[in-house]
């Protein structure tokens, strides 16, 4: 098991080069995070790289929500600061984290199912003509739609269809590719293999590998199945009572020991329940 310590920033500000001579894409550093007594996140100090995709695990209550939430600005940190590409940020809002290039995808994927995929993968950010008249760029759309779709091989014969006619597959990559298209420097996804066949996961497992691998893209993967993450992930990180208690390459790891690992923390937890509830 391997402990994260610690990392230091330039006084400026600025982080420091890693041992590959540049800054991570991603750093935080000592974030932590309370709600009245409750300790959400103790300290967390983590570094992403480009093109890196690291899967997070963590039980419920872990912090690993407050963590994701914190980066997508929808909360502030206590204590902590976060860097991107080596310079100090802070976010107010989800609004400025996006402005920052952090995109999510939930589980609900925020897709309006009646609407065709290309006006989906333009949504709230569509193209218009004749700026006093504010009309829809339709033929511009779909033309941009159909090339991207195509640059990051995701198949979707019609873009006219209306998204409620595809598969859970297909709406997750649209999902995906609307996020990636706004050049993003960290794609976090949640769930992305939730409720899925084998055909559809291997879609999406083959989506974002080509990203990371050919278009470079980093992301954040968040999943409770470890078989996912195994397959998505170049590495895994841990969160355990607020801090990160394991960080390993996928290679240098297995599926074994990564559940020994947290069926451990669930025994631990029960038995530090169960003294509690004695002594009280």
């Amino acid at each position: 098991m391997t402990e994260v310590t610690g990392m230091n920033a330039a006084p400026d500000g600025q982080v420091p080069p890693s041992e590959d001579g540049g800054a991570p894409v991603l750093r935080t550093e000592g974030i932590a995070k309370t709600f009245g007594a409750v300790v959400a996140l103790r300290r967390i100090d983590l570094e992403l790289r480009r093109g890196e995709v690291l899967g997070l695990v963590g039980d419920n209550g872990a912090g690993k929500s407050t963590f994701v939430k914190i980066l997508t600005g929808f909360h502030r940190p206590d204590t902590g600061r976060i860097f991107l590409d080596g310079k100090e940020v802070r976010f107010r809002s989800v609004k400025e984290a996006r402005a920052h290039g952090i995109e999510t995808v939930y589980q609900d994927l925020a897709l309006i199912p009646q609407l065709p995929v290309y006006l989906n993968l333009f949504l709230n950010r569509e193209h218009t003509s004749l700026a006093n008249i504010r009309w829809l760029s339709k033929q511009k759309m779909r033309r941009l739609a159909r090339q991207y779709l195509d640059e990051i091989k995701v198949s979707i014969p019609n873009i006219d269809a209306e998204v409620e006619s595809l598969s859970g597959g297909q709406r997750q990559a649209i999902a995906v590719a609307r996020a990636t298209q706004q050049q993003a420097k960290i794609l976090l996804l949640d769930e992305p293999l939730a409720a899925m066949g084998a055909k559809e996961s291997a879609m999406i497992i083959d989506l974002v590998k080509d990203l990371s691998r050919n278009r470079k893209e980093t992301m954040i993967i968040i999943d409770h199945n470890h078989t996912h993450l195994f397959e998505l992930c170049d590495r895994l990180a841990v969160i355990q009572h607020g801090t990160i208690t394991f960080d390993k390459p996928v290679k240098d790891t297995s599926i074994e020991e990564l559940t020994d690992l947290m069926v451990s923390s669930y025994r631990a937890q029960i038995v530090a329940g169960q003294r509690e509830r004695r002594a009280s």
